[in-house]
C-alpha cells in the first residue's frame, strides 16, 4: 500500500462523523410484539460500557440465533439510529446489540490520575484524584470497545456465536472494516457512509508521529482536553476531542486487505464529507480483486451523507438486512482467518 494508506486519516475518518444528533431523524417504530429491550453491561479492558441488547419475540435460550453488533459514528449513542434500525432486525429475526464507546454516552470512562499515586494497598488498591476520559476519537480503544461486544454477545444465551455480524456507519464504518479483519468471530460485515482513511498524505502522518512523541514526553496534553477540539461543519460537537496520536497504525484500508469474510458497502451518492473513490470505493475494489470473497457496493441516489438515516433509511436497511440474511442465517460462514 502506498504511505498515505499505511495509517488512519484522521482529518476523513473524523471529518465524517456521523452524529446523529445533527439532524431529525425519523420517528423510530415500535418494537414488535413479544420482542424484548434489555439493558446490559459490557467489560472492555475493565473499563464498564452501557449496552441495549433487543431480543426478537418468542427467544429462546435453545433458539442460537444470529446477532448483529451495530457500531456508532461520531457523537452517536445505542439511543440514536440503533432505535430506527433495531425493529427491523428483531423482525428479520436476528438479536441486536448497540453499545456506547467507552466515555460516551452512558458508558464509564478511563480514570487519568492527575496527582501522584500512593502506595497500594494489601488488595492493590488506591485513593487518588482523577480526571474521566470523555469522547475522545480513539482508535485503539473502540475497536477493542468492538470486540468486547462481540465478547458479550457471543456469551449470550440464544446467540449463535459462529453467526455474528457487526454494522458501522460513517466513522465506525472504518471501526468495523478494521475488526472484521482482525478478529475471526466475525463472519459478516456491513458499512455505510464509512470513512476508511484514503486521502492522507505523508504530511500529515509525519505530523501525527510529531504528536506522539509530544504526548510521549509530556510537552503537550497526553490526552486531549483544552486541545483537540473540532472545527469547521464539526465544531458544533464541542464536547468531541480529536486526537490523531491514536491513529498512527491504524488503516481500514490495510486491513481490507485481510479480510474474509462477506461485506457489504453502502455509498451516498452526493457524499459531501469525503471522496467516495478513497474510501468506500476502494474497499470494494480491494475485497473484489481477491476473487473468492463476496462483497458488493450500492450507492444510493441522491442523497448525501446523512440522508442514509432520512431519506435513504428504508433502502439501505433494506439493502443489509438482506445481506446479513443471506451470510448468517443460512449455514454458518466460513473463515480461514
Amino acid at each position: 500500500m502506498m504511505l498515505r494508506h499505511r495509517h488512519a486519516c484522521l482529518a476523513t475518518l473524523l471529518l465524517l462523523a456521523v452524529a446523529e444528533l445533527a439532524f431529525a431523524q425519523p420517528k423510530a417504530r415500535p418494537l414488535p410484539e413479544g420482542a424484548e429491550k434489555k439493558t446490559v453491561t459490557i467489560y472492555s479492558d475493565g473499563t464498564k460500557m452501557i449496552g441495549d441488547l433487543y431480543l426478537p419475540p418468542g427467544s429462546q435460550k435453545a433458539d442460537k440465533r444470529p446477532a448483529v453488533v451495530f457500531c456508532a459514528g461520531t457523537a452517536g449513542t445505542r439511543r440514536g439510529t440503533p432505535t430506527q434500525l433495531a425493529p427491523y432486525f428483531l423482525e428479520a429475526g436476528f438479536v441486536f446489540l448497540a453499545f456506547d464507546y467507552r466515555g460516551w454516552g452512558d458508558s464509564d470512562g478511563k480514570l487519568m490520575p492527575v496527582e501522584p499515586l500512593p502506595k497500594p494497598d494489601a488488595k492493590g488498591e488506591v485513593t487518588v484524584k482523577a480526571r474521566v476520559v470523555r469522547w475522545q476519537m480513539d482508535f485503539a480503544d473502540q475497536t477493542q470497545d468492538i470486540r468486547a461486544a462481540i465478547s458479550f454477545l457471543a456469551g449470550e444465551p440464544g446467540v449463535n456465536p459462529e453467526r455474528i455480524g457487526i454494522m458501522g456507519t460513517s466513522y465506525g464504518g472504518g471501526l468495523v472494516t478494521w475488526v472484521a479483519a482482525n478478529d475471526p468471530r466475525v463472519k459478516c460485515v456491513v458499512a455505510q457512509v464509512p470513512g476508511m482513511g484514503g486521502g492522507r498524505g505523508p504530511a500529515a502522518e509525519q505530523r501525527a508521529y510529531e504528536l506522539l512523541t509530544k504526548q510521549a514526553r509530556g510537552e503537550t496534553e497526553p490526552v486531549p482536553f483544552e486541545t483537540g477540539k473540532p472545527t469547521g461543519q464539526m465544531a458544533k460537537y464541542e464536547q468531541m476531542r480529536y486526537n490523531p496520536a491514536k491513529g498512527v497504525g491504524f488503516s481500514p484500508l490495510d486491513a481490507a486487505t485481510k479480510i474474509k469474510v462477506p461485506m457489504l458497502l453502502v455509498l451516498a451518492e452526493k457524499e459531501e464529507l469525503m471522496d467516495n473513490k478513497q474510501n468506500g470505493v476502494k474497499v470494494y475494489e480491494i475485497i473484489q480483486a481477491k476473487k473468492n470473497v463476496p462483497v458488493a457496493l450500492h450507492t444510493i441516489k441522491d442523497i448525501t451523507h446523512y440522508g442514509i438515516y432520512k431519506e435513504g433509511f428504508e433502502e439501505a436497511t433494506k439493502l443489509e438486512l438482506e445481506w446479513f440474511s443471506s451470510h448468517l442465517k443460512a449455514a454458518a460462514p466460513k473463515s480461514d482467518k
